[in-house]
């Protein structure tokens, strides 16, 4: 096909690409086609056809970007300019009421902004000149993951908005229930396990580092939140939305204004009504103050917005047989009871096993094998044995009987002194020794990658790792493994590679994986940080840790305890050459900082508050994020929130931008 000089081809690309646009917007967006697929085809394809014969014209932005292709080897870490925060849930009226008495007690009397809580996962979108640059996941708030490569195949997102402009918005990704049918009959076809529910499926879609797989999943997306409002003159959180929209992005229609709570209220009645009708899932509504003034001036508590909240559908239940209880060895050789129930779908998952936690648990709620019993998801998430229906018993039930001995070893189970749990105290349990190994490689541990739970127990079972020392020899053995099924040489030699990385950990790291009691990530770099390495720790007494502050009685007790009894598996780990010391940044001591409690409100200039962060911590300071009569000093930016006020009710030290700057310009 000729198309002429450069300057023909370029005004044709152009042109393909506006109405492709314009195309993909009015059949995505609006839900109103104005030209047919054959056309759009046609199109598609000679738009296609000029980026293969004249690869310069081919650009980032084109529509024929969408389908994928594009793979990555991991996510990225990105950091918000502005943190994600999650919103505090509310689960009646009463609670709705409370909300809004609280906002009226600060002296306003606000209109509110209804949505639908769309049940998917956020999204954070950055655009350049009006073009798509990056797409970020929540994450944990602060820290997210880049998944623009994906983004970019969801069709309802603009690769190019409608103005030229420098914004960032955040929205929900999400998958339609008919997309998830339609999906979940082709598996089945394949032979290939089902997608449980829409939130499952959206969130899967999206991390998958092949972008080909994500366009093939018809993700859907509703733009919900313009982080920074004020740079474009917009005074109401409505405005915003429609300011959104008018650039191209997909705002949910059913988004309403109500004057009072009253309106509030009666929009959750309609939407209760006809949840079930929607194409997509919600699982509440979100409530938002319309004005952008008193929204500011509201602030923010240390997680949540309290110009916002989200009021969640009663926790949907429903009823199934427990067939039967039994029991599980964890890490540190706890006994939990757990129901099998005949597989029930709760909220769209498919529940099968449910945590009964404890004796006291099962007979405080007079559970019986074989008993109709009400499931639901805690918070939508965990399965939850609710209660058993005790009219519904025929006679034929079998009485809760607590074990006396380990499932797994068969030796005699104890209850320890002062608390509600049973443990093996058998130190050789196989299941104890497997899930101390799986917990060791974790992520917050030494976060060894290929050796996943299936992988550690079955190298267990094999007789190839019987504890964490095996794991380091895993290289001599290397020829044995290859023999069985599913252990290629390239894939073992990079897990036996991920393990000699894993020696150069820092301390924090190694005590959290040795799985002593009372330590979690928190405590472990709190101990790692004092004392810089193993052998300080070790020989400290139980005088020396409770001098600690956050160190008690139990946890200086459960640490002395652990190292008198396991000094050989440390010796073990220095001689295969386990680093024992403590890497974190530690420059020295000021009496300004050091041993001094922290937290930080407001936005400081020129500098973000992980920076700030890590110089505190280098010094020996500690980082809260919320602040209390244990706080020493709150440091106060621009725009600070509920914490400066805090602060002051406690009477407790404030520094302001000057006098941080000062202290930081000392240290250098």
């Amino acid at each position: 096909m000729n198309y002429g000089n450069k300057e023909e081809i370029k005004k044709r690309v152009d042109e393909l690409t506006q109405i492709l646009n314009e195309a993909n917007y009015n059949y995505y967006v609006l839900d109103n086609p104005t030209i047919t697929d054959q056309e759009y085809d046609k199109y598609y394809r000679e738009l296609l056809d000029i980026e293969k014969l004249y690869p310069e014209f081919s650009y980032d932005d084109s529509p024929t970007k969408r389908v994928g292709g594009e793979v990555v080897d991991k996510f990225n870490k990105v950091v918000h300019d502005k943190p994600m925060l999650s919103l505090a849930n509310v689960f009646n009226e009463d609670e709705i009421r409370d909300f809004d008495a609280k906002i009226k007690k600060e002296g306003f009397n606000p209109e509110y902004v209804c949505e639908y809580k769309i049940d998917g996962l956020s999204v954070s979108l950055l655009y350049k000149e009006g073009k798509l640059v990056k797409g970020v996941t929540r994450g944990d708030g602060v820290t997210g993951e880049d998944i623009t490569h994906n983004v970019k195949t969801i069709k309802v997102i603009p690769l190019k908005l409608k103005k030229p402009i420098d914004i960032e918005v955040r929205g929900e990704i999400f998958m339609n229930k008919k997309t998830l049918e339609k999906i979940n009959i082709e598996r089945e076809k394949e032979g290939l396990p089902l997608l449980q529910n829409v939130r499952n499926a959206a969130a899967g879609s999206i991390r998958q580092l092949d972008s080909k797989v994500t366009a093939k999943r018809e993700l859907d997306n509703f733009i919900y939140y313009l982080p920074e409002p004020e740079k474009y003159n917009i005074k109401t959180h409505m405005d915003a939305l429609n300011f959104m929209e008018s650039l191209g992005f997909k705002v949910n229609p059913a988004n309403k204004i109500v004057k009072d709570i009253d309106g509030i209220i009666k929009f959750i009645e309609g939407i209760t009504e006809k949840r079930d009708k929607l194409p997509y899932e919600i699982d509440g509504v979100v409530i938002k103050v319309n004005d952008i003034f008193m929204q500011e001036e509201l602030g923010y508590t240390a997680k949540y917005p309290k110009w916002a909240t989200a009021y969640k559908f009663p926790a949907l239940e429903v009823l199934t047989k427990l067939k039967d209880i039994i029991f599980t060895v964890g890490r540190t050789g706890r006994i939990t009871p757990n129901a099998v129930l005949e597989p029930v779908i709760v909220m769209g998952s498919t529940i099968r096993r449910a945590t009964l936690h404890n004796e006291d648990y099962v007979i405080s709620k007079n559970l019986m094998i074989g008993d109709i019993v009400s499931i639901r998801k805690a918070g939508d998430v965990i399965p939850e044995v609710v209660e058993a229906k005790v009219m519904r018993r025929t006679g034929k039930e079998i009485p809760f009987k607590m074990i006396n001995e380990c499932p797994m070893c068969h030796e005699p189970i104890k209850k320890i002194e002062g608390q509600v749990d049973y443990y093996c105290v058998n130190p050789n349990c196989p299941k104890r020794n497997i899930e101390s190994i799986i917990h060791f490689v974790s992520r917050d541990a030494l976060n060894i990658e290929g050796l996943g739970d299936e992988i550690v127990e079955e190298l267990y079972n094999l007789g190839f790792i019987k504890n964490i020392i095996d794991l380091f020899n895993l290289e001599d053995k290397k020829e044995q493994i290859m023999q069985f099924d599913g252990y290629g040489e390239k894939s073992l030699n990079k897990i036996i590679e991920n393990i000699k990385k894993a020696k150069n950990i820092s301390l924090e790291r190694l005590l959290y994986g040795l799985g002593i009691k009372e330590i979690g990530t928190k405590t472990a770099k709190l101990l790692a940080s004092t004392y810089k390495n193993m052998d300080a720790l070790m020989n400290a007494t139980i005088e020396d840790l409770e001098s600690i502050k956050d160190i008690g009685s139990i946890t200086a007790d459960s640490i002395v305890k652990y190292f008198k009894v396991n000094k050989k598996l440390i010796e073990d780990l220095k001689n295969i050459g386990m680093n024992m010391d403590y890497l974190g940044k530690v420059k020295g001591t000021n009496e300004n900082i050091t041993n001094k409690r922290f937290v930080i409100t407001g936005t400081i200039s020129d500098m973000g508050r992980k920076e700030i962060k890590d110089i505190l911590e280098s010094f020996g300071g500690k980082v809260s994020e919320t602040v209390s009569k244990n706080t020493d000093i709150v440091i106060v930016g621009n725009n600070p929130g509920s914490k400066y006020q805090d602060a002051m009710d406690l009477n407790i030290t404030i520094w302001n931008e000057e006098k941080l700057h000062s202290i930081l310009n000392d240290l250098q």
